[in-house]
């Protein structure tokens, strides 16, 4: 695919036609896209495919500066607060699975603000806004950008319909900090890499969990830094409201977030086909130098079931280790060992979520008239055959 932020022809599903216009970059190079919001120095283009890019205004043909220009007065103002987002109803379950997710575009960065006397420095990507306490160079943004629209096209991709959270003036917000003193003056938890602030909508990442350090006067980006709790983190962000109801908060908001930061990732591509076996071995051992592992074994004694997928929140912090290894184990077993392997009944309970069920009404979808008994019964089943064994107290 060749690169869209060099406007390149890109048709892929389709909005309406009367949002949509032909865009020319200066090159005479062209591209179907409708405006959604401008800056001081860019637009930002909402694509075929429903993604949103920023551009800036000086690569755009004379004619579409001044159409950007005519059309300022009719586009909403630019002020902050949060907005949903616009494609957050829809579905996508019937979509294949995917086997390998690539982001291969080039990820255009746009300076939006810097500020040194403030310590507030914004730069944007397609999807995401970064604020950070120091100045970054557009090459060192660049290179963790990659990761985080990768893990954004990764969830949206997913057919389970990960395609909620709130945006503030269209982006996803990511607050970045030099110094982890910071981060946890922010509401960022001792021993973690990076967290998700449900009430703001916002993940906080310490620089150097991207892997970004200080040289000299500036910063690099080390590119083999693992970043799989920020892809965890930004799963979170994406994962709509509805799928942190009762029934599904904990062993599947979790399970999933853990689903997309186990899944083998390098240099913006997820390897998804084949993600069992590293995601058994996160689970059952210490994982490797740079990626924990839960170490819970392949000798799982669990809480029955109908305990576990009900737990608090707070209940299910208690044991971390052991409940997010289950959780990861459990959502996986929904969605490719369940029934014909092709996650039928998961896809039926967040569409159920979605509609408003939870509690027990939404897991009766999970059961399909099974007892919890037999639910047990064929998840040890399905696990035991790859060779993790799953008791149940009593």
């Amino acid at each position: 695919m060749r690169k869209i932020l060099y406007i390149s022809t890109l048709l892929v599903g389709f909005l309406p036609a009367a949002e949509m216009r032909t865009w020319t970059d200066v090159q005479g190079r062209k591209i179907q896209a409708s405006l959604t919001n401008t800056t001081a120095d860019g637009v930002t283009l909402k694509l075929a495919d429903g993604r949103e890019v920023p551009y800036p205004l000086e690569k755009l043909s004379p004619e579409d500066r001044k159409y950007v220009e005519q059309a300022k007065a009719s586009l909403p103002q630019n002020l902050p607060g949060k907005e949903p987002d616009d494609i957050s109803k829809k579905f996508n379950f019937t979509d294949p699975w995917p086997e390998r997710v690539k982001f291969s575009e080039d990820p255009e960065i746009l300076t939006i603000e810097e500020k040194a006397e403030e310590k507030k420095f914004i730069y944007e990507s397609a999807n995401y806004r970064y604020v950070c306490d120091v100045r970054l160079s557009k090459t060192v943004v660049k290179g963790f950008a990659v990761l985080f629209e990768a893990t954004h096209l990764y969830c949206r991709t997913l057919p389970l319909a990960i395609n909620g959270g709130p945006k503030i003036n269209g982006k996803y917000q990511i607050i970045l900090f030099e110094n982890e003193s910071d981060y946890h003056a922010a509401g960022g938890p001792e021993g973690t890499a990076g967290v998700f602030i449900g009430g703001k909508g916002v993940v906080l990442v310490p620089l150097e969990s991207l892997g970004v350090r200080k040289v000299g006067s500036g910063y690099m980006v080390d590119h083999d830094k693992d970043n799989s709790t920020i892809s965890h983190e930004l799963t979170h962000q994406l994962t709509p409201d509805p799928y942190f109801n009762e029934g599904a908060m904990g062993w599947f908001t979790e399970g999933i977030a853990e689903y997309v930061g186990t899944t083998p990732y390098r240099s913006g591509a997820f390897s998804v086909r084949g993600n069992q076996k590293p995601i058994v071995d996160y689970v059952t051992g210490y994982g490797t130098k740079d990626h924990g592992g839960r170490a819970l074994g392949t000798d799982i004694n669990m809480p029955p079931l109908k305990n576990f997928m009900f737990l608090s929140y707070a209940a299910f912090q208690e044991r971390p280790q052991f409940s997010y290894g289950c959780g990861l184990l459990l959502t996986y077993y929904f969605l490719h060992l369940d029934g014909e392997g092709d996650g039928k009944r998961m896809k039926a309970f967040l569409k159920a979520l979605h509609d408003g069920a939870e509690g027990q009404k939404a897991v009766d979808v999970l059961l399909d008239g099974r007892t919890y008994e037999q639910l047990q019964e064929d998840f040890s089943k399905a696990w035991g055959r790859h060779g993790v064994k799953f008791t149940f107290s009593k």
